[in-house]
């Protein structure tokens, strides 16, 4: 640990050096890559290298004296931890009393000559540096200067842009040809008066195509960008990737290719009388870079690759079956097996669930994390971390996987013993308010936000809370978190419609003692149609036993408890004829009817 924070020492004194060369006085790092991606490839993960902290959100601040980070709650004790000990001070968004970046480094610069700061204006969306662009003005005149990549200097070992091969996803699982998608992306346009765009997330690029790939952990996903005229479409991507078959398909479907590096001019030269830029998604360079005329609008794709079709949908059951039967599998040894680690369950998830057909890695790193460290909303063990489980407390353990023909985000919260009664307590809160989302019926069209109190209710009228969003999109074989519709506090304006699938997954995080999360993923239906309108439900795609054990019954009104055995019922019977018989014994107990 001490040699990750000389490292850290060492890199703020190579970036300093180079910031009075170029008479900067501060330096910015996001979480970001040329993709604004939430999860990026090693090449980018600037953030991580000078800070030390590997959270997937943040933003990392250097001046020539000082350093802080700024980070969401998921990740505060996480941050605290792993900041400690080097000269950077933990910012803490959304609680009163933090500054902004702009305000904080109002402050740290208001008596220096130099009042320009730096950002990689090539990982840096259009929308951020804009808004950053006017805050820093307001602090006194400080100006940004975006030309600068830093990390090319001081970052020697820096891990290059990965240039692994490209897959064809097949037909019967994307459900709709690229022909047909790209049908759909040219109408979107014309709606909003454009003539082509600029696709820059790296799954919505995946989705369009019915590619996938492996350049970024978990994600499988492919370095590049589409340009999307009336007539023509451009990958921009390294050729190496490219076998004959996926090159012969991209011709085939009138995809031109042209090298990743080559962006920029095929910008330069994009010959139509305007462009669609999402400046959330196209980073200030390539914003800067264009001649003709930009629609600045929000890309059709997210909401378009959101709804699934009927193939998507039907795949997102068959993988919830085999994920079932890994998930049963484990519950049912570590019931046996108890002497473990927070490391050796989520190995030993990891390789139940490889034995599945289809199955094509984890869709996140594992959250195995037991009584204390089920508070770190984001906790990963580590060799320094690993604790062993003992015959009391909870286990906390969010995972998913992988497969070809869908993508899987399940947390169970797990009594391995003796649970005091603020345990059960809790954890009867948040399962009523996992159930009561589920049990929701809502018109076509109301938003995540207008939604996301019922989960929280039966924790309100307790004094309890969580901070993180209660629920996101999936990907059809893509990332596990997917936008644009989300349920959350916060206002998210994109409406829930029928094919969207959505997570379920309230929680509670006690500082020092235990946390509890339990989340199924859902699918959008359609419920009734009423002199009212359209009416929405959900299906529940998750199956896997919700461990009775640790629920005070009492709390739980008829209704909920009924919507407990239901499920139940159903995951029995979809789960039970690809189970051995001791298995299925395990599952009639796991099941049972409270």
């Amino acid at each position: 640990m001490m040699r990750v924070k000389d490292d850290i020492k060492q890199r703020l004194a190579l970036l300093r050096q180079e910031l009075r060369r170029e008479r900067l006085s501060a330096y910015i790092f996001l979480t970001s890559d040329p993709h604004q991606s939430e999860y990026t490839a090693d090449h980018w993960k600037g953030r991580e290298w000078i800070s030390g902290f590997n959270g997937s959100a943040g933003t990392a601040v250097i001046t020539l004296t000082s350093a802080a980070l700024w980070t969401d709650s998921r990740y505060f004790i996480a941050a605290a931890g792993q900041l400690e000990g080097t000269e950077f001070q933990l910012m803490k968004l959304k609680v009163e009393g933090t500054p902004t970046i702009a305000e904080w480094l109002g402050k740290e610069l208001a008596d220096v000559a130099d009042k320009s700061v730096g950002i990689d204006g090539m990982t840096a969306s259009t929308a951020i540096v804009e808004e950053l662009i006017g805050e820093l003005r307001q602090q006194g005149g400080l100006t940004l200067q975006t030309n600068f990549d830093v990390l090319g200097r001081i970052w020697k070992d820096r891990p290059a842009i990965p240039a692994n091969k490209v897959v064809l996803q097949p037909i019967e699982m994307a459900g709709e040809d690229v022909k047909s998608k790209l049908q759909s992306i040219r109408k979107a346009l014309l709606e909003q008066h454009a003539d082509g765009m600029l696709m820059a997330q790296l799954d919505d690029i995946a989705w369009t195509l019915n590619l996938r790939g492996s350049d970024v952990h978990c994600n499988p996903v492919f370095v590049s960008y589409l340009l999307v005229a009336s007539e023509c479409v451009t990958l921009y991507i390294d050729k190496e990737k490219l076998s004959d078959d996926v090159q012969r398909y991209l011709t085939d479907n009138g995809i031109a290719v042209e090298s990743y590096s080559d962006v920029a001019k095929g910008l330069r030269d994009y010959g139509e009388y305007n462009i669609l830029l999402d400046a959330e998604e196209v980073n200030y360079f390539l914003m800067k870079t264009v001649k003709r005329k930009v629609v600045r609008g929000t890309s059709p794709v997210p909401l378009l690759k959101a709804v699934k079709n009927a193939a998507e949908q039907e795949g997102f059951r068959r993988a919830m079956v085999r994920d079932g039967v890994a998930m049963v599998r484990f519950l049912k040894w570590l019931e046996e097996n108890p002497s473990q680690t927070e490391m050796s369950v989520a190995d030993k998830l990891e390789q139940l669930r490889s034995e599945q057909t289809l199955y094509k890695g984890l869709s996140f790193d594992t959250i195995a994390a037991y009584e204390q460290h089920g508070a770190i909303v984001h906790y990963e063990a580590t060799t320094e971390t690993d604790v062993p489980l003992e015959r009391k407390g909870l286990l906390l353990l969010d995972s998913g996987a992988q497969y070809q023909d869908g993508t899987t985000d399940i947390t169970r919260t797990i009594p391995m013993g003796q649970l005091t009664d603020e345990q059960k307590r809790v954890y009867t809160l948040v399962l009523k308010g996992h159930i009561d989302l589920q049990m929701l019926h809502f018109p076509d069209g109301a938003t995540g936000t207008q939604l996301d109190a019922i989960a929280r209710r039966p924790l309100w009228q307790a004094g309890l809370n969580f901070l993180h969003g209660t629920g996101h999109g999936v990907g059809s074989y893509l990332n596990v978190h997917e936008g644009p519709h989300q349920i959350r506090m916060e206002w998210k304006p994109a409406k829930l419609r029928a094919g969207m699938t959505v997570t379920d997954e309230p929680g509670v995080y006690l500082e020092g003692r235990f946390g509890v999360r339990i989340e199924n993923t859902l699918l959008v239906v359609p419920v009734e149609e009423t002199e009212c309108g359209s009416f929405l439900g959900f299906e529940t795609l998750t199956l896997c036993p919700i461990d009775v054990r640790p629920i005070m019954k009492d709390l739980l009104t008829p209704e909920e408890r009924q919507w407990l055995n239901d499920y139940h019922a159903m995951v029995y019977q979809r789960l039970k004829d690809y189970l051995k018989e001791d298995e299925i014994q395990w599952m009639r107990t796991a099941t049972a009817p409270i």
